[in-house]
């Protein structure tokens, strides 16, 4: 955007220059050769007025002598001819040449003649003068010079250099000014750009209301305004999730309670059917209250990176997963070169993301099922597949599956909240990740994160705090596929 605008200034400018300096510059030229022209010709009408008893008597006279020192003078060559174009007398320079005949003509036919109109540096020739020489109103012959043109060529060339470097300075001058303007101008569009992708990862920044013109910092107030109010308002939603989540966990543990009292004192087997039923409900609801609680703290997070070992996590994970693998006859296995893959992410993100796509892949393979988890570096950064021999999904589902409690319509009866695929997009993106799902082959489905590098090789941050616990009471264990 700078660059276009001092462009466009600087195109102005050189039209508004070209629009001054090329009739100034033809101005320059025709009034130099004028005045020389002016010289020659008053010097070759005095030289006439002698010339005319040269002719008459068939003597040259005194004007043999005048044109001789007016030649070793200004170098200059002169000749006089008569009417019938014979030379009379003549200067040491003198040449005739293209241009002296049709002055000769001119002169011949009682009119001056002077030629060309205007000298340019870039044309070669003698400016040449002829006047004729009159007696009783009879033409007897004519005064012809030749002036050589480099003088005046070079006194013109002079002028436009100098008019080409006042030009230049000029240009210089504007493009100086276009950026300034150009930067006063754009700075607020720039810091309002910079400004928006911040906050698009997650800080609170804002854009200086003093910068700029008028208008721009109109639009900065503006622009801040609504950043405010938006924030505020994502801020409150969150803060209410939050808040609710964690408020209902209390009266829910109380029904429950209350619920399983009843169990000794039903005796009919529909009544016990009912209550299980109602203990399953309640268990259900808590789960989807944590997997709520978790989404909200997830997207409240201010993208702070640490540097953590992909592939360490990884097999603590899969050894986290494997008892409840092995109770559903699943085979759980970690496929990794060994050595440490690095990876830069939110805290706990490849933690809660795994659990996530493990607990589904474990989850839906069913018995006699396999599922593998591989890492591995692509792209510059860390990928990490979990992929299992289920049923997989189909291509709407899988566009459909990170919405908010989307659930596939063949696993409604099975334990799920519809928000772990939820939960892992929201950190992998946080971590400017990337999360693909797609069908297996021959059957199943493929999850696969990834994960940028960091800017340099290093340790894992020891600060990173670590999740722990039975995986199935984790929140993103009872997430279901989604």
């Amino acid at each position: 955007m700078r660059r276009r605008l001092v462009i466009s200034y600087l195109l102005l400018m050189v039209l508004v220059l070209l629009a001054l300096e090329t009739p100034l510059a033809a101005t320059l030229a025709t009034r130099e050769t004028d005045r020389v022209r002016a010289d020659r010709l008053a010097d070759a009408t005095r030289f006439a007025s002698l010339a005319g008893p040269a002719l008459r008597g068939g003597t040259p006279g005194p004007l043999d002598g005048e044109l001789a020192a007016y030649d070793d003078l200004y170098g200059v060559g002169a000749a006089v001819v008569d009417r019938d174009r014979r030379t009379v007398v003549v200067s040491a320079r003198w040449q005739f040449g293209a241009g002296t005949d049709p002055a000769l003509d001119t002169a011949l036919s009682g009119q001056q003649f002077s030629g060309p109109e205007s000298v340019w540096p870039w044309v070669e020739g003698p400016l040449v003068v002829a006047v004729p020489i009159n007696d009783g109103g009879e033409v007897l012959g004519a005064v012809v010079t030749t002036t050589p043109a480099a003088k005046v060529r070079r006194t013109v060339t002079a002028w436009w250099l100098l008019l080409a470097g006042i030009g230049l300075l000029a240009v210089l001058a504007c493009v100086s000014t276009a950026f300034g303007l150009a930067g006063w101008v754009l700075r607020p569009v720039t810091e309002l750009d910079a400004v928006t992708h911040e906050i698009a990862e997650g800080h609170r920044a804002r854009v200086r209301p003093r910068l700029g013109p008028p208008e721009l910092r109109r639009l900065a107030t503006s622009f801040n305004d609504m950043a405010d109010a938006v924030s505020d308002v994502m801020d409150r939603q969150r803060a209410f999730v939050a808040h609710a989540s964690h408020q209902l966990r209390n009266p829910l543990t109380a029904l429950r309670l209350r619920v399983e009292e009843l169990g000794p004192s039903l005796t009919d087997p529909d009544g016990r059917a009912e209550h299980r039923l109602a203990l399953e409900e309640t268990d259900r609801l808590a789960t989807v209250l944590d997997a709520l609680l978790t989404l909200a703290r997830a997207e409240r997070e201010e993208n702070q990176r640490v540097t953590v070992d992909a592939a360490e996590i990884a097999a603590s994970r899969v050894s986290a997963w494997l008892p409840l693998a092995r109770h559903r006859s699943v085979t759980l296995t970690l496929d990794t070169t060994g050595a440490p893959a690095y990876a830069r992410t939110v805290p706990t993100a490849i933690d809660q993301a795994l659990d996530a796509l493990i607990d589904n892949a474990v989850k839906f393979s069913g018995a006699g099922g396999a599922v593998t988890v591989t890492v591995r570096p692509a792209e510059g950064g860390t990928a990490l597949e979990v992929r299992d021999t289920g049923p997989g999904m189909t291509a709407s589902q899988l566009d459909q599956a990170t919405e908010r409690f989307w659930r596939a319509p063949d696993v409604q009866n099975v334990d799920g909240a519809g928000l772990g695929l939820t939960i892992v997009a929201v950190l992998v993106d946080a971590s400017d990740g990337r999360l693909t799902m797609r069908q297996g082959e021959p059957r199943g489905l493929v999850a696969e994160l990834w994960f940028p590098a960091p800017d340099e090789l290093a340790e894992p941050d020891e600060n990173v705090p670590a999740l722990g616990g039975d995986p199935v009471d984790r929140v993103g264990s009872e997430a279901g596929r989604c």
